[in-house]
């Protein structure tokens, strides 16, 4: 499912406000996209939210190489392709979009394995624990 909301001007950077133009979420979980998606959007972190609870699908949006995110939150355990499954194939993908997204992965996941495996991921900026936060939106820094 995909979802937009506030419309902003195309780009990807954060604006010197600290407000990114586009942020993209990509969960299984409806439920915690909505949540997180209005938690984005109530303390005015991004101007437009994209949403996806499928990572084939979130991928298929990166390849057109348009609206292309400054942050993606990815959450890991997600059934057809998880977390690490995609960014196995966001590596494949143009350099371009390596260097305009910056991927930040969200899960409930407490496993070590899971923090360590993401920690050693080049594309992997940050390790989050759910839910979101205003006060972890407010020190991200990427």
């Amino acid at each position: 499912m995909k979802s937009a909301s506030l419309t902003g001007k195309s780009g990807n950077t954060s604006s010197p406000d600290g407000v990114y133009e586009i942020i993209m979420l990509i969960d299984d979980n409806p439920m915690d996209n909505f949540i997180n998606k209005r938690m984005i959007e109530s303390c005015g972190f991004a101007a437009e939210v994209i949403c996806f609870e499928s990572a084939i699908e979130a991928l298929s949006h990166l390849e057109k190489k348009e609206s292309l995110p400054s942050l993606i939150f990815l959450d890991i355990n997600m059934p057809e392709m998880n977390g690490f499954e995609f960014l196995d194939a966001f590596e494949k993908l143009n350099t371009t979009i390596h260097e305009q997204c910056k991927v930040l992965m969200l899960s409930t996941s407490e496993n070590f394995k899971d923090l360590n495996r993401a920690n050693k991921n080049r594309f992997v900026s940050k390790f989050l624990n759910k839910p979101l936060s205003v006060n972890v939106l407010k020190a991200i820094k990427v």
